[in-house]
């Protein structure tokens, strides 16, 4: 295939995105070819490229158009586009998809033993950071006069060797503010990742390509929690039944061969089924309950 016609999407080529990032190509059902150290894979049996860099070069590549397509934190996204507006730079991606990975948060922290009451204590004080527009945006909406101080890595340990008050840094799990004896006290940005592309009109073959990509991502999102569940039933049981079935709409009503007061229900599940929801159906009267994986489903 013409490599004007394939597709480039920019990944982290080393983090927390990196592997979530993969796994999401992979169950789209891209087949990578990659040396160990190389920067670029290559779609075996797509039109699509993976590129692996700096998480916070991808903004850039997508909106200087190098790249059509791009996995990146929405952390990372928003203190772009803020950077850029400070410069009188409109920001040129386009945010196609937000996605369920990648989960943390951009939170100010503070020693412990130290008193918080509110973003008032951050009045005249020095906060670390590598996200200084995005604090600067909070403090300014709270109508706080802080001095940012802005590092580049470990922010968390600002406030032990005197460089900070307090912090303002990502948080997943939380350990590694434990670790560094701070508590979390307020969130600045919750954040995921998400799939954001090129604003430039794109050849044909690409828009159609993005397009498919989509319809993949949209099917692996909508199975993540998804279950399919089988079970025998009363029919009186049937209204209760539906009601128990978590994020179920229309189940497929099964006649069972030699009854006529029990059927077959099927269902899938669009969220998580718990032990107590099977023992809740037990009791509504199911029996030979089934629950199976889903592992593709396009609405």
């Amino acid at each position: 295939m013409d490599k004007d016609t394939r597709l480039k999407l920019a990944v982290q080529k080393s983090g927390r995105l990196t592997d979530p990032c993969l796994d999401l190509l992979t169950r789209c059902g891209l087949k990578l070819s990659r040396g160990r150290d190389q920067l670029m894979g290559y779609g075996e049996n797509l039109p699509l490229d993976v590129l692996f860099v700096r998480d916070d070069d991808i903004p850039d590549l997508v909106q200087q158009d190098v790249c059509d397509l791009g996995l990146v934190g929405l952390n990372v996204l928003e203190e772009t586009r803020l950077e850029l507006a400070a410069n009188g730079v409109a920001a040129r991606f386009d945010t196609l998809r937000e996605l369920d990975f990648g989960r943390c948060r951009l939170a100010i922290a503070v020693p412990d033993g130290k008193s918080y009451d509110g973003s008032r204590s951050l009045q005249g004080k020095r906060i670390a950071t590598t996200y200084p527009r995005m604090l600067e945006r909070f403090l300014q909406e709270r109508q706080v006069q802080a001095e940012i101080v802005t590092l580049s890595g470990s922010v968390e340990i600002a406030p032990r060797i005197g460089r900070a008050d307090f912090v303002c840094d990502l948080v997943s799990t939380g350990s590694t503010l434990q670790a560094n004896h701070l508590r979390e006290v307020e969130t600045v940005l919750e954040s995921h990742a998400v799939l954001i592309r090129t604003p430039v009109q794109l050849a044909r073959e690409k828009e159609d390509w993005i397009a498919r990509l989509l319809l993949r991502i949209d099917g692996v999102q909508q199975v993540k929690e998804s279950k399919y569940i089988m079970l025998h039933a009363p029919r009186s049981a049937l209204p209760e039944i539906r009601r128990l079935l978590p994020g179920s709409e229309y189940p497929t009503i099964l006649p069972l061969e030699g009854t006529t007061d029990k059927v077959a229900v099927h269902a899938v599940c669009r969220e998580n089924i718990f032990w107590e929801t099977l023992e809740s159906l037990k009791q509504a009267g199911a029996s030979s309950v089934l629950v199976l994986p889903v592992e593709k489903m396009l609405a």
